[in-house]
């Protein structure tokens, strides 16, 4: 997209990406003028009061930015909560983990739902870095559930120790990346530098860490340059903490994202990066600061091989539309629209449905990988796991 095309800021937006933006040159210059993308995204997303998810701006529906499963229709959380349960059954006095809980549209119909089944966690536990959005999930949840205000609560951290059922949806699509350009004279890791005047990527030496992703990433992608791509080391050690904390139940990464295979074709030589601005997508991370959402592709593989040297089971992995019809999708929007004579709220549930399943539309970008510890995740279906693309 033409960056000339999107909308201009509001002053008082403005007023804040440029604070933003001082605060950012000032890192770039305590790291010797090359600071590493996935600081930069770092600060760009979560910086205090500054960030894309610290200040206080509408992020998510026709408002915001852009639009999550929980937006389109209750029946996503609907079929997920039926997974939810398969695991909390199979705990003693199990919680619920979500993280990031976006405007609490999805804890508020998964509790609903939890209520409905008779199967409600001993907590519901949202660990949320952004005081504005814990803030917004507290008034949308209790609006709701005024009478679960001892069962909901916010977390700083992860538990100690638990059993239960962890939720991140839409989630590891926003955590950090580095970012890696090949090129013929070899590989570098993209960083931010300031000219005076604008943000600019420069190059600086190969971290140690990232050398086997570089080496397996020319192998995916045949060699292929110039190539630029991500490598998620945030997403892994993320899922490493997890796996440290969970004793027993499951965890549920809901994303769009790749398997490896996928993810370093050589055709994909810009990587995956997206940014995405009062519903608008562009590919330019380096303006806009604080005031865009900045999100790179879930590497599947990744975070499936992370899960099992963590000693996880990885239980299946699946596309959205497989994993909500497992859950029981199909039967519950069936039982809605049989129950209802108003043609329009029909039309409205197929219009979701469509949104939620269709292989063009989230059905099939949007997966499911699904990890677990000493329970059994028995309503996947197997004949629809793609665990062998991992």
């Amino acid at each position: 997209m033409n960056e000339s095309i999107l909308p201009a800021p509001e002053p008082a937006d403005l007023a804040v990406s440029l604070a933003l933006r001082q605060r950012i040159c000032s890192a770039i210059d305590a790291a010797n003028g090359h600071l590493p993308f996935s600081e930069y995204m770092q600060l760009c997303l979560y910086s205090p009061g500054l960030g894309y998810y610290s200040a206080g701006k509408e992020k998510f529906g026709a408002a915001g930015d852009f639009i999550t499963a929980p937006d389109i229709s209750p029946l996503f959380a609907a079929a997920l909560a039926r997974h939810c349960v398969d695991a909390l059954q199979q705990t003693e006095n199990g919680i619920v983990l979500e993280f990031g809980a976006g405007n609490g549209q999805l804890a508020t119909d998964l509790l609903t739902q939890f209520v409905e089944l008779e199967c409600l966690p001993s907590r519901y536990c949202i660990l949320e870095t952004s005081p504005s959005l814990a803030e917004a999930q507290q008034q949308t949840i209790f609006a709701r559930h005024p009478d679960l205000t001892d069962r909901v609560v916010w977390l700083d951290n992860l538990p100690a120790a638990f059993q239960g059922v962890v939720i991140a949806n839409e989630v590891c699509d926003a955590m950090p990346v580095h970012r890696l350009e090949f090129t013929s004279q070899g590989y570098f890791e993209l960083a931010v530098t300031d000219d005076g005047d604008n943000l600019r990527w420069c190059h600086r030496p190969l971290p140690i860490q990232l050398e086997a992703f570089a080496e397996q990433i020319q192998q995916l992608n045949q060699g292929t340059r110039p190539y630029i791509t991500e490598v998620p080391l945030v997403a892994s050690a993320w899922l490493n903490s997890l796996a440290e904390t969970l004793q027993q139940g499951a965890v549920f990464v809901i994303d769009y994202g790749y398997p490896a295979s996928e993810y370093y074709l050589p055709e994909r030589v810009q990587g995956t990066l997206r940014c995405h601005y009062q519903h608008q997508a562009h590919d330019n991370p380096l303006i806009l600061q604080g005031l865009q959402d900045i999100t790179a592709h879930v590497n599947f593989s990744a975070l499936a091989e992370t899960a099992l040297s963590a000693d996880l089971d990885v239980s299946g992995f699946h596309y959205q539309k497989d994993f909500l019809l497992a859950g029981g999708l199909a039967e519950l929007a069936s039982e809605q629209m049989t129950g209802s004579q108003d043609v329009f709220m029909q039309m409205k549930m197929a219009a979701a449905l469509k949104r939620l399943l269709l292989p063009g539309q989230m059905g099939e970008s949007f997966k499911v990988l699904s990890l677990s510890r000493n329970v059994e995740l028995t309503r996947l279906c197997p004949m629809s796991d793609k665990r062998y693309l991992l």
